[in-house]
């Protein structure tokens, strides 16, 4: 047997183990498969991942806990983190006030 067949015939095998119904590493292709399979039996089943949170709110929330801490570092911090949106305004004013 000569290199060249040798080669050629060990390409043929890896190529035939190569399906999509294969993946080398643990086989994640075929379980990624079979995941969404699953999935799509389950129309009624809420999502795994929780449904994106409204900036706003956020944002809100985070002025309400730096007005709660009343600290300079927290104002500074949360003007840092949110400087263009309205409640960065307030947070200066608090920050003015804290100064006095």
């Amino acid at each position: 047997m000569t290199k060249r067949s040798f080669a050629a015939g060990l390409f043929g095998a890896l190529a035939a183990l190569a399906t999509f119904d294969h993946a080398p590493f643990g086989g994640l292709l075929v379980m990624v498969e079979k995941a969404n399979a699953e999935d799509g039996s389950k129309a009624g089943r809420s999502p795994s991942t929780p449904m994106a949170r409204d900036p706003a709110v956020a944002v809100a929330e985070e002025y309400e806990v730096a007005r709660r801490k009343g600290t300079r570092e927290a104002f500074e911090l949360f003007i840092a983190r949110h400087g263009d949106t309205p409640l960065a305004e307030q947070a200066r004013a608090e920050l003015k006030r804290l100064s006095r």
